[in-house]
């Protein structure tokens, strides 16, 4: 696609990329400064602040990455090769799917810090830490494989078109590959979406019936001094159900998106922008939440436990 021939309306796409861009790195830069001083100057961190720190440095990778492939959508870098196409939309696929799991991570994680002494999750407490680096690795090495066909199907069509190439950048489009490959990666993909948004549909749930018996107690034991302050339980809860809300509704958005791509196999620029844009939505307001989830947790460090 020559870029003389881009409509006006690539300029408000392309400004709100980068916007989106500049806004998610800096403010997962600043929970990773944050929960990286947390993790190695405290004597004993929390198990959540080692999945934070590595669920940021996933989100700072892949807007970069999305940087670079916005940045040559509208023409403004030199014409890449093949290993430039394939390196970097290899990357960008591997931190989507580690971002995805290394959020059920966080669940799962929270959902056994909360758990009471008599669950069966309380077993798991004191081993979480050790659990959570092996859990962390098993990720990586299952993405990381079931991603690789993005290094067989990625190549370099510089001012090429044609109607068997899926449009991914200016430069770089997407190949098709035998029925064979699209049918594995497809079921690995299936699985691993399916059993990680099971996992976090349960921790979640789980961590509201905790915080929801919690607030019934404490207001069962104080009945006759009920203040009509929000209480940290409520606070919790909406930031649990908030987190989880928002990734479900900007998952499915981005899966709606990319199924009508590939099943029209439409090579739009403008739609594969605003797919983007959806795509990396929660990269972006994730740690958002997450610092505002912690700075609460800081005035109520002496009333309850908050989800970070």
């Amino acid at each position: 696609m020559n870029k003389n021939n881009k409509p006006s309306s690539f300029i408000d796409v392309k400004n709100a990329s980068f916007s989106e861009i500049g806004i998610g790195i800096t403010a997962n830069a600043i929970l990773l400064i944050f929960h990286f001083n947390t993790l190695f100057l405290k004597h004993r961190p929390k198990p959540t602040d080692l999945i934070i720190v590595h669920l940021a440095l996933i989100h700072i990778v892949m807007l970069l990455t999305m940087g670079f492939m916005t940045a040559d959508i509208f023409g403004s870098q030199k014409l890449w090769d093949d290993i430039k196409c394939k390196s970097v939309i290899y990357f960008y696929r591997l931190m989507r799917g580690l971002s995805f799991c290394t959020t059920c991570l966080l669940s799962v994680t929270q959902a056994i810090t909360l758990s009471p002494r008599s669950s069966y999750l309380a077993k798991f407490k004191h081993k979480s830490s050790h659990q959570n680096m092996y859990s962390i690795f098993f990720l990586w090495v299952f993405n990381t494989a079931i991603n690789s066909n993005f290094l067989i199907s990625t190549i370099a069509t510089p001012n090429v078109t044609s109607a068997c190439l899926l449009f991914v950048t200016e430069s770089c489009s997407l190949c098709p590959v035998s029925y064979f490959f699209r049918y594995i990666y497809f079921a690995l993909v299936a699985f691993q979406e399916v059993s990680m948004m099971g996992l976090m549909a349960l921790s979640s749930g789980y961590m509201v019936i905790l915080l929801y018996q919690h607030k019934r107690q404490t207001q069962h034991l104080h009945s006759t001094n009920l203040s009509s302050k929000t209480s940290p339980e409520k606070k919790a809860t909406a930031t649990i159900l908030l987190l989880m809300s928002f990734f479900v509704v900007m998952y499915f958005l981005d899966f709606i998106v990319s199924s009508s791509s590939r099943m029209l196999w439409n090579n739009d620029p403008v739609r594969l922008c605003v797919q983007m844009i959806v795509g990396n939505g929660y990269a972006t307001i994730s740690p958002l939440l997450l610092i505002s989830t912690k700075r609460q947790k800081s005035k109520n460090d002496n009333k309850c436990v908050i989800f970070l």
